[in-house]
């Protein structure tokens, strides 16, 4: 169908856009935390000896980070402007922008009520993107008098649009969000509570979906947050599964596009590299450009990659000692060995199951321009 054709070609100028602020951040990422020593509470930066080493690696982090923070701005503003052009970008962005920083919630972890950031991920960017591009649509359609049209594009189209997306992403959106989050905390300590043996191998297959659904967004974030609050009761079996979910979406997407190089296209394949070298530091959201510009067909994949690999992990009683994942944290892992092969068999499944998933459905592909 033609909208589909259109809803497709959108996502995907959006996500050519973000993609080198993705490659960047995730490159200068993993080059910073790949000479940063690991502890307790992940890689860290302070325990480098060599002063101007440490500086040095200090910049490029910060300099990795903002690049990645740029990433829901230029996905959402670039989704609006393939939509409505020039006027979208201003509304886009801010869209996108608060799709990262929707307030915040009270969560209970680790026994005691904590502050955190709610944030609708990417998905949020992509719904904030065509919000915005298709009300400017809608307000370029409105009537307007010859005196006024010539400051539409520049004045009134970004101001009333940015007005509306904003309220909506602050008032409609953020509240359920936050809402959602406590719930979904409240039955994860449920479920924790059980000692029964099924329901544990439930929850690792849960934590593995959540962690892979939107790659950074609400719903991984809880599941983060559950498996990280447990490592200070002692418990590291929880963490262990999770940090082998985290790393899962990247690792396999970028495996994917070199076990079939001919089902992508060159800018998936040079993505595909980028997420590789996320996915070894634990980076799920080096997945993101995939999942942008095909949800319905990525997303589904990379959390049965990652539910096999957090199973895995949870049968195999994997612990992790620091709330960081992928094999960055190899040196702080109970039952290393176990640890790997869950990994090996996420990112196997996960590659798998999308280029079966794209060959059987390609000739129904829509042609992007």
């Amino acid at each position: 169908m033609e909208w589909l054709k259109q809803l497709r070609q959108h996502l995907l100028t959006g996500v050519s856009f973000a993609i080198p602020f993705v490659a960047c951040g995730g490159i200068l990422i993993a080059a910073a935390l790949a000479f940063a020593p690991m502890s307790a509470t992940g890689p860290d930066m302070n325990a480098i000896a060599n002063e101007h080493l440490r500086d040095f690696l200090k910049l490029i982090l910060k300099v990795g980070e903002t690049s990645f923070a740029m990433l829901l701005p230029v996905l959402a503003g670039y989704i609006a402007y393939s939509i409505a052009g020039k006027p979208g970008l201003v509304p886009g962005m801010i869209g996108g922008w608060l799709a990262g920083h929707l307030g915040t919630v009270e969560m209970v972890i680790n026994g005691q009520a904590q502050t955190k950031d709610v944030s609708a991920g990417f998905l949020g960017a992509l719904v904030a993107g065509l919000l915005a591009g298709y009300l400017v649509q809608l307000i370029k359609k409105m009537p307007t008098h010859k005196f006024v049209k010539p400051i539409m594009p520049i004045l009134i189209m970004p101001v009333v649009s940015s007005v509306i997306v904003g309220a909506l992403m602050l008032l409609v959106i953020g509240p359920p969000i936050a809402a959602a989050m406590n719930s979904m905390n409240a039955w994860l300590l449920e479920m924790n509570a059980s000692e029964a043996y099924g329901t544990k191998v439930m929850l690792a297959a849960l934590l593995g979906a959540m962690i892979a659904f939107d790659m950074g967004g609400p719903v991984n974030k809880v599941a983060f947050f559950f498996a990280s609050g447990l490592i200070a009761q002692g418990n590291f079996t929880v963490m262990g599964p999770v940090a082998a979910a985290i790393c899962t979406p990247p690792l396999g997407m970028g495996l994917a596009t070199l076990m079939a190089r001919r089902l992508w296209t060159e800018e998936q394949r040079e993505s595909g590299y980028a997420a590789m070298g996320m996915g070894m530091i634990g980076i799920t959201e080096g997945a993101i450009p995939f999942a942008a510009s095909d949800p319905l067909r990525v997303i589904p994949c990379i959390m049965l990659g990652s539910m096999v690999a957090s199973t895995t992990a949870m049968l195999a009683k994997v612990g992790n000692h620091a709330p960081h994942g992928g094999p960055i944290v190899l040196p702080v892992i109970d039952n290393r060995l176990m640890y790997i092969v869950a990994i090996v068999a996420g990112t196997l499944v996960t590659a798998i199951a999308i280029n079966v998933v794209k060959m059987l459905t390609r000739k129904a592909e829509p042609a992007a321009a």
